[in-house]
């Protein structure tokens, strides 16, 4: 799944400028987690590297004033960890090593390591991770301590599977509103919640307060879905048309695009098909080569004749 921002007149986005380190070292007084201490004093904020950031700030950092970045990478992860160690939690787990965490979530753990730092846990040596200190600490940085409403546009097959999947709601992402232009699933309700008409995305997303859209439409209705999303206050979208949208600078948007990741498992597939084929190919020359080597000795041996007589009838 890849982050995607543009412009409404297709220019490309202006950078994102990271905060001044002395800025972020000189806001600190209270970390970005509230626990570990001073985090941006003892980390300051680090600019934009070639993969991208992005400026999280959590709750006690916007009362400090203060902001940092953290890449998109391990925005990525950390919500990984949060369901790992959500697993770990409903187990009665109290705490976690740093190595039994990596392991679970498929990283290395100096990754790991490097990911927690940017929310200030560090853990400690011999003991690791509080669970319910991390998850806590985990859910201030990806803004989870607050619902965030979501509104599905398009309800095919794969709406319908959104609008009915019970897991949203529990990780704080309830779906409070369904679009679609088909006058028969007008009122119909899918999920509890009753779809109404794209034309009334403006108004009731901004009625209802929903933060994230979801397109689930053809390609060539998703722009204009996007349009109707941003004019009703939506500030976050995930796509599932495969199609770039343009939207202001300052709403995110999400790409997922199926086919895409399909494609690039496809090319593993190929790279490691590969060697094998090459292997073979190899033995079954090597194999040719000795055969013909093997006939030219028994000719050198005993002559073109003496081979012929050799064939059993």
């Amino acid at each position: 799944m890849v982050a995607q921002r543009g412009r409404r007149n297709g220019s490309a986005p202006a950078p994102r400028r990271a905060p001044e380190a002395g800025g972020a070292s000189e806001a600190g007084g209270a970390s970005a987690t509230g626990e570990g201490g001073d985090v941006s004093a003892a980390h300051p904020a680090k600019g934009a590297d070639a993969t991208g950031t992005t400026t999280v700030a959590t709750e006690n950092s916007q009362a400090a004033n203060s902001t940092r970045a953290i890449p998109e990478a391990a925005v990525a992860r950390l919500a990984v960890y949060l369901r790992v160690l959500s697993a770990m939690a409903e187990q009665a787990a109290t705490t976690v090593s740093s190595e039994e965490l990596s392991a679970a979530a498929g990283v290395n753990s100096a990754k790991l390591r490097k990911d927690l730092s940017y929310i200030g846990s560090y853990g400690t040596r011999g003991v690791g991770y509080e669970v319910q200190v991390l998850i806590g600490q985990i859910e201030r940085t990806l803004g989870l301590t607050r619902q965030h409403k979501v509104a599905v546009v398009g309800i095919g097959n794969l709406g319908h599977a959104l609008a009915n999947y019970g897991g949203f709601p529990g990780r704080g992402f309830p779906v409070d509103a369904l679009f679609d232009i088909d006058p028969d699933l007008i009122g119909v309700p899918v999920g509890g919640v009753p779809v109404s008409h794209l034309d009334d995305i403006p108004s009731v997303c901004a009625e209802r307060g929903i933060s994230i859209g979801v397109i689930a439409t053809p390609p060539t209705a998703a722009q204009s879905v996007c349009d109707r999303l941003v004019e009703g206050g939506v500030q976050c979208i995930l796509n599932f048309a495969p199609v770039v949208l343009q939207v202001p600078e300052q709403v995110e948007v999400r790409k997922v695009d199926l086919a895409v990741e399909l494609q690039i498992l496809s090319f593993h597939v190929a790279r490691r098909a590969a060697p094998e084929a090459e292997q073979s190919g190899g033995a079954v020359e090597a194999g040719g080569t000795d055969g013909a080597k093997g006939v030219k000795a028994m000719k050198g041996m005993r002559g073109a004749g003496d081979v012929k007589d050799m064939v059993v009838s």
